[in-house]
Parts: C-alpha cells; sequence; structure tokens
C-alpha cells in the first residue's frame, strides 16, 4: 500500500483503515467474512427500474436504493451505544466487533439524510445522534489533540487492544483522514440538528488539526502525515516526537515517511478543516502535487502543464491524457479519491476552473474505461471489498500516479500509455463508486447501478453488496459501512438538492475556502 518517492512520500489507505495499513491493527473487515455468491439474481418483480415515468421514476428508484441502504446501515448500529459497526453480512444480523472514526462520522451523516428522505422520524434522528454524541463524549481518546483512536469496539466504545477473530495485538493510533470524515460529520450535525449543536461543536472544537500538519518537509508549507500512534508501535521507520502544531503533551510516535502528497486524495477533507478552523494555513491547499512535475520522479506518464503559484507556493499544474481527455489524477485512480470531500464541500461550484472540470472528466473516464476500453459491460472502480478475498484497492490506473497501480481487475492488467489496447481480466466494480458518480452523470451511473443490481444480482434487503467481479460473477455478499455511507451521502446530495453541501458549507466556511478553491485552473479538458 505505501509507496516511498524520494524526496517526497505518498501514503494510500482503505478509507477506514488508515490504522492498519500503518501496521495499527489487521485487516479492516473482521473475519471470518460472509461467504461469496458465485451466482446473481434478478431483481425482485415489482421494483420500480430506471426507465420508470421520467425522473419522478428514477426519483422513486433512487429512493428505493437510499431506503434499502438505510436498511442496512440500521443494522450495524448498535442500539446501546450508537456506534456503528465497521461491516456485516448479507443476513444483516450481527456486528463485527470493530469500528472506526469515519464508520462513525458515516452513521452520523446518514441518520441525518434518513430523517430528510423522511426513512426515520426527526424524533428518531435526535435519539440516535444523542446516544453517538454520548458514547463519544465517553470514549477513552487522545486528549491532547482531541483527537480518536482508530478502532474501538461498537458495543462498548472501548479502544481496541486485540483485533476481532485473530487476537492480533493492536497499538492505539489516531488516523488523519479517518479523523477528517469525523470532524466533517460533527461540523454537519452541528448545523443540521440544532438540538445536539453545542455538543457536536464542543466535539469538534476540541479537534486540533494541525496535529497531523508537518512542516519539516520540503514542501512548503508542510504536508498531512498519516497518523500517529500515542505508544511505541515498534515499527521501522517511526521515530518519537512532540506533537505538531505546539499542542501541550506527551510524545508521540510518528512515521517519519507517510505523509498525503497528491491533490486528489481523500486526505484534502482534513487540509479543508485545518484552513476552515484556521490551524493551518491556506498555502497547504497547494503544497500537494497536480501530477508529478516533469522529470522529477519516475511516472507512467509524462504530463502535460505549466508552472504557476498559489497562494505564494510554486505549483504544477499538470494532467494526464487519457482517451483524449487531460485529467489530474489521484494516487491511485479511484472513485473515492476523486470525489468523497466532494459529498461535503461543493468543490465543483466553488472551483469551476478546477473540481468543476475534473469531477465530471474522471467520471466520464472511468465509465468511459469500464464500458469501452476493459469491456467489463459496467463501471465504478474504488477500494472495497474483494469479491475473491478480503479488501483491495481498485481502480483505474491511468488516472493515477501511484507506480504499482491500483487496477480495475483482478489480475492487476497493466495499463501504459504508449499500450492502449490491454486485455483486461475480471474487473471489480463497487457501487459506492457509481453512487459518488451519480452528481455528475445522474443518468448513466443510474443505469449502471440498475444494471448491476438486476444483472450481476449484487443486491439485497440492505441495499447494494459491496462489489462484485463482473465476468467470473464472484460477489462479495457483505456491506461496509463507510461504503454504504457514501452510497447514501450520494443520494442525499442528488435527492435532496445538495443538503450536505449546505449543512457543511457555512458562510463561514465558504468565507474560508471557495476564494482559495477559485484561484486555480486545472489542465483539465476533454
Amino acid at each position: 500500500m505505501v509507496n516511498t518517492i524520494p524526496r517526497r512520500t505518498l501514503l494510500t489507505v482503505p478509507l477506514f483503515g488508515a490504522g492498519a495499513a500503518l501496521g495499527a491493527a489487521a485487516p479492516a473487515v473482521a473475519a471470518p467474512l460472509p461467504t461469496l455468491s458465485t451466482a446473481g439474481r434478478p431483481a425482485p418483480a415489482g421494483r420500480a427500474r430506471a426507465g420508470g415515468s421520467g425522473r419522478r421514476g428514477a426519483d422513486r428508484l433512487l429512493r428505493r436504493w437510499a431506503q434499502d441502504t438505510w436498511r442496512s446501515l440500521d443494522a450495524m448500529t448498535v442500539r446501546s451505544t450508537g456506534l456503528i459497526s465497521d461491516a456485516i453480512g448479507a443476513d444483516l444480523e450481527g456486528h463485527s466487533g470493530n469500528t472506526s472514526p469515519t464508520n462513525i462520522g458515516g452513521g452520523l451523516w446518514s441518520t441525518l439524510i434518513a430523517r430528510e428522505l423522511r426513512l426515520i422520524t426527526p424524533g428518531e434522528a435526535r435519539h440516535r445522534i444523542s446516544r453517538t454524541l454520548g458514547s463519544l463524549e465517553t470514549m477513552e481518546h487522545h486528549e491532547p489533540s482531541g483527537m480518536f483512536y482508530n478502532w474501538y469496539d461498537e458495543t462498548d466504545g472501548s479502544v481496541l487492544r486485540s483485533w476481532p477473530g485473530t487476537g492480533e495485538p493492536v497499538v492505539p493510533f489516531v488516523s488523519s483522514v479517518d479523523m477528517g470524515w469525523l470532524g466533517a460529520a460533527l461540523h454537519v450535525v452541528a448545523e443540521a440538528d440544532p438540538t445536539h449543536r453545542r455538543r457536536a461543536k464542543r466535539l469538534f472544537d476540541a479537534m486540533r488539526w494541525d496535529v497531523f500538519f508537518d512542516r519539516d518537509v520540503d514542501a512548503s508549507p508542510g504536508l498531512t502525515v498519516g497518523g500517529f500512534w500515542s505508544e511505541d508501535p515498534e515499527r521501522e521507520g517511526t521515530e518519537l516526537r512532540p506533537l505538531m502544531g505546539d499542542i501541550p503533551g506527551a510524545d508521540v510516535w510518528y512515521h517519519s515517511e507517510h505523509h498525503y502528497d497528491t491533490a486528489v486524495s481523500e486526505a484534502r477533507m482534513v487540509t479543508y478543516l485545518g484552513i476552515m478552523t484556521e490551524q493551518i494555513p491556506a498555502g497547504a491547499y497547494y503544497s500537494t502535487f497536480r501530477t508529478f512535475p516533469p522529470g522529477e520522479f519516475s511516472a507512467e506518464m509524462p504530463p502535460v502543464g505549466e508552472w504557476t503559484e498559489h497562494e505564494g507556493v510554486p505549483v504544477f499544474e499538470g494532467a494526464h491524457t487519457y482517451r483524449g481527455m487531460e485529467i489530474v489524477p489521484g494516487w491511485g485512480g479511484s472513485m473515492f479519491e476523486e470525489l468523497m470531500p466532494d459529498l461535503f464541500v461543493p468543490e465543483a461550484s466553488w472551483g469551476p476552473g478546477s473540481w468543476g472540470r475534473n469531477h465530471p472528466l474522471h467520471v466520464r473516464a472511468q465509465r468511459e474505461h469500464g464500458l469501452d476500453e476493459a469491456g467489463y459491460g459496467y463501471w465504478g472502480f474504488s477500494p472495497c471489498s474483494d469479491p475473491h478475498a478480503g479488501y483491495r484497492e481498485y481502480g483505474v490506473d491511468a488516472l493515477g500516479l501511484n507506480p504499482a497501480g491500483y487496477f480495475s481487475d483482478a489480475e492487476e492488467t497493466d495499463w501504459h500509455h504508449d499500450q492502449p489496447t490491454p486485455a483486461f481480466g475480471d474487473g471489480v466494480v463497487t457501487p459506492h463508486a457509481a453512487a459518488l458518480a451519480l452528481q455528475y452523470e445522474r443518468e448513466e451511473a443510474t443505469e449502471n447501478l440498475t444494471r448491476i443490481e438486476e444483472e450481476l444480482g449484487a443486491y439485497g434487503p440492505g441495499g447494494f453488496y459491496d462489489a462484485v467481479a463482473v465476468r467470473s460473477g464472484v460477489i462479495a455478499t457483505r456491506h461496509l459501512s463507510l461504503d454504504q455511507s457514501m452510497v447514501l451521502g450520494a443520494l442525499g446530495n442528488v435527492l435532496l438538492d445538495e443538503q450536505i453541501h449546505e449543512w457543511f458549507g457555512t458562510d463561514e466556511v465558504a468565507a474560508s475556502l471557495r476564494p482559495l478553491i477559485a484561484q486555480e485552473t486545472f489542465r483539465a479538458h476533454g
């Protein structure tokens, strides 16, 4: 998962598994995994199809998906604690024995979406949020920074010290990206639920985002680290350092090589939170790569672009060329790197010359890869449950900077700009990637999800299963709470006229972030 590059280093991790990627725990999905299915199933009779009766029929379809998705999220939630499990099987029974700040945040914003879609009453939403906040208020965490550890037992809120199912030791780790999603959720709760505004703000205001901001790097003014351990993990590459941000407290162990170094990354949520709270400088938004500058690092594809400067930071505004498009790539070429922060920050409208160009192009590129280049018949590639194993990173190799590649198929078919027609194998699509695309290609993404449900049978009582290998037909018949929260968040933004954007993008936040994002023009067109 980790690729070391001279001068700067990049870290890529599963959304809910940063601690695991850095060695804090075992795989993100607790063992044993639910059984995998190898046979597609037709959709139950009477269900609304995308064609329906125009837009109204399409809305009914999306609402049905939202209702079923909420059913799985509801089943994953422990009533006594309000904490949500990391994963659940297709039967919607039991709990995985682990949760993370990302999962908890996903449970909070999903509850708000369920309220707005009238899947639950306002009173039930208040009770659910109250239980979750109550657990957070009493859970052990890293008090000097206000940050929570990456793995807890969802049944009682205790910090995990051994991994469920295997007993492997877990050293408490604080993950930057995972805390980004909990922080975003608490900010949204404070705006969307007046009853709990003070409680949510108290938790949010205690969080110090500069604890993740490393100024001791060549990239000025600094970069986001992957996180830190509160105890010695006895791992190579870690070093004992004082808490960053001049925060009083005990020393912690940072991994000196693990920094987020790309603009198209889930870690930009941490940057947004740090900037809007005035804990890290605005220039941090521009210290990450759009592409590697020409000749600086070994890359699969020569970039196109030019140098400029924003907020006093030199920026190479570069892009990769793919199928006649110029696109700013991510690290792995996955949909969540591109679009998950956009669930909260209205990036396309605040940055019409940057994200307003790149987001639609990334969606188009993923669609064309799945349908035209690889010929899978389906599309939507992002880290997810591996239908053939446990968990794995999938993406479109051409849309990533990672020399090792995130691949769209189980065979890891390599792609090179000078080899335009490779033979792709058993492609793995994940519905959360297609759901994120709804905000940019609603009709195409709806058709794709309908076919994943009806033709591939990757659907059950709790909504879409986490992933399906399209040629072998093997289905990961389980749900991951974070992926389901992305599905429900995307459906909520589409059905509720960008409601999450409205909650997150307050006047104060817009004044801080919008002028910053609006400065840039990506080298992105197609």
